[in-house]
């Protein structure tokens, strides 16, 4: 007896297999709809409803990428970091907090993506570093959004999202503004990601050149820490020994205290070493003339009373040349 015929029910057409056309003619993922039996049974119906249930949910990705939803669940392992970094470390216990909160109620916010500008397959990241890291730690799949992004839309994107929803330290968002300004992104654009104007963009970028990066990573984020601190610290390590007060605070007994207390310790070690190399100043006056002396180790600055004696001062400087003509005259020169 011929074996075939094996899954199909008797019925009085001779042949009841019909082509299932697809729900969509545009293919995704290289996954191409196949025929099915109009009446499968025995073990194939499983195999035939898991394929029905992968073509359905890559019709609704499809319908979600032609209507601009493009909230998809993507493998972490597809994603690479932002070509501009926002944060010096993302905090463990920050985000052991995060993990578990997703882990509990799940990832209620998508991160944002673009697809990369140089690796076909792979995507880059807008903003969403923290979750990205949490859902990578748990092992499961990220809620992103996708969306095509120039370079300076993306670090726009990045920018205003850390600063509505994170809270970057005042450092971080200096560095993030001194990296974009070193990739050669115009103050327009640097100010548009931070929300800040031109005078606090140029007080950022100051502090970036004043403090040295191994100083700002020995101290990390300092949250609490804002402009005028990290502006006195510029200050105060100008004559400073930056390599030493780098290595205090990369000792083990000062990681374990937090990066506020680290940079107050900074700040304690930049001023402790500037008054020992400050020289003695030493005050003296004239009787009768109204001009203060302050004489250092290397040398002596007048002051003049603009009060008692005003123009005296230009009065003096316009006759320097003659005086140490004949100061050297006296001594001989």
């Amino acid at each position: 007896m011929a074996r075939k015929n094996l899954i199909e029910i008797s019925a009085p057409s001779p042949a009841r297999t019909e082509a299932v056309a697809p729900r969509d003619n545009r293919p995704i993922a290289g996954f191409v709809p196949q025929e099915r039996s109009a009446a499968p049974v025995g073990g194939i119906t499983k195999t035939l409803g898991n394929i029905t249930e992968k073509m359905e949910r890559a019709s609704e990705l499809e319908r979600q990428l032609a209507a601009g939803q493009t909230i998809v669940d993507l493998d972490p392992g597809l994603i690479d970091a932002s070509f501009v970094s926002d944060r010096l470390a993302i905090d463990a216990v920050e985000l052991a907090q995060l993990v578990e909160q997703i882990r509990e109620h799940g990832q209620q916010v998508p991160i944002l993506v673009r697809p990369h500008p140089e690796t076909r397959g792979r995507y880059q990241v807008a903003y969403g570093h923290r979750r990205l890291a949490a859902t990578r730690e748990i092992g499961i799949r990220v809620r992103a959004v996708v969306r095509d992004l120039t370079d300076g839309q993306l670090v726009v994107s990045q920018g205003q999202e850390n600063s509505a929803r994170t809270n970057l330290s005042y450092i971080e968002r200096a560095l993030f503004a001194s990296r974009l300004e070193e990739r050669s992104f115009g103050r327009d654009v640097i100010m548009a990601a931070l929300g800040v104007d031109k005078a606090a963009l140029s007080r950022m970028l100051i502090v970036i050149r004043q403090v040295p990066l191994d100083l700002i990573n020995a101290i990390g984020p300092a949250p609490d820490i804002g402009r005028r601190r990290w502006l006195e610290l510029g200050e105060r390590i100008e004559n400073a020994d930056i390599e030493k007060i780098v290595a205090e605070l990369s000792a083990d007994d000062a990681r374990k205290i937090s990066s506020d207390e680290r940079f107050h310790r900074a700040l304690v070690l930049a001023t402790k070493k500037t008054a020992a190399q400050r020289p003695a100043v030493v005050k003296s006056a004239v009787s009768g003339v109204p001009v203060m002396i302050k004489k250092t180790g290397s040398g002596a600055t007048f002051v003049f009373d603009g009060k008692s004696a005003p123009g005296f001062d230009q009065f003096v400087q316009d006759r320097l040349k003659g005086l140490f003509q004949e100061f050297n005259k006296d001594r001989g020169a």
